[in-house]
């Protein structure tokens, strides 16, 4: 398709302005691609695929979906609109911040083919735009423009690669067909090996001292979001304390103290 030919999806009419009332909708093909994705991964999401689960005939979706990459855009937009920004921004920056992020982790677990979509190039569907509006809304009244943006950029690169991450390795321990404990407690030999040996004593360290390694999954992603949040704080003026800062601390302590010292087999068998 050249330049020429090309229509944003978001500008094409789904329906003619004459004719009879069309049978289907962009909202019942996507919400059945979605569907098929969320059980099969996104390669089994195929037209021809989406037209049996709907009682269609192939060719006829093409009237609603031009495009296999239409298609997806549809797929990405909808699952972006489960993401609650709904009185953002309520005059609590980091609160509205802690929650966009937490619903970003929850859509990407509960869809973790999202993390195979490109995003680099936004087609700029109807939910994204609205998280665009609340989510930088939630800093517009304290930085510039190019600010909010590298501000929102930094909170997205670490959501999104964290739970990417997490994706990847719940996809490992299930193709391995362990528990995760168990998987990773087959590495202790070889990392108790390590420790014994002296040479490496910042790993070491790791291994013996390192608390976050054992928090949960949701946990581990709030410690580090934390961190991030701070970042995002030290480029705030002053004018834009958040009331939440005050509890952040008692958050952090949420497992409780004497959790840093283990043996190494207790110690690793949790380890990532």
């Amino acid at each position: 398709m050249t330049d020429a030919e090309y229509v944003n999806i978001w500008m094409r009419p789904e329906r003619a302005t004459y004719g009879p009332t069309p049978v289907y909708s962009r909202a019942k093909i996507t919400e059945a691609a979605v569907r098929i994705a969320d059980a099969e991964g996104l390669e089994a999401a195929t037209m021809r695929r989406i037209a049996a689960e709907i009682g269609a005939g192939v060719m006829s979706l093409y009237r609603y979906v031009p495009s296999r990459e239409n298609l997806v855009e549809l797929m990405a937009d909808q699952v972006m609109g489960e993401i609650d920004v709904t009185d953002m921004p309520s005059g609590d920056w980091r609160a509205d911040l802690t929650r966009y992020a937490d619903g970003l982790r929850t859509m990407w677990m509960r869809h973790p083919w999202i993390a195979t979509v490109q995003r680099s190039l936004p087609s700029f569907g109807p939910n994204q735009l609205l998280l665009v509006e609340r989510l930088m809304g939630v800093l517009d009244a304290f930085v510039p423009i190019d600010e909010n943006l590298d501000l929102v950029a930094l909170l997205n690169s670490y959501a999104e690669g964290t739970v990417r991450e997490e994706i990847s390795t719940a996809r490992e321990v299930q193709r391995s067909g362990l528990s995760e404990s168990e998987w990773m407690a087959r590495s202790y030999p070889y990392i108790d090996r390590l420790v014994k040996s002296g040479e490496y004593p910042i790993f070491t360290k790791i291994v013996m001292e390192a608390r976050q390694p054992h928090l949960s999954r949701e946990a581990q992603f709030r410690h580090g979001l934390q961190r991030v949040l701070d970042c995002i704080a030290a480029a705030l003026p002053s004018t834009a304390e958040s009331p939440t800062s005050a509890h952040r601390e008692g958050r952090e302590d949420q497992d409780g103290p004497g959790q840093a010292r283990r043996r190494p087999s207790e110690r690793t068998s949790r380890a990532r």
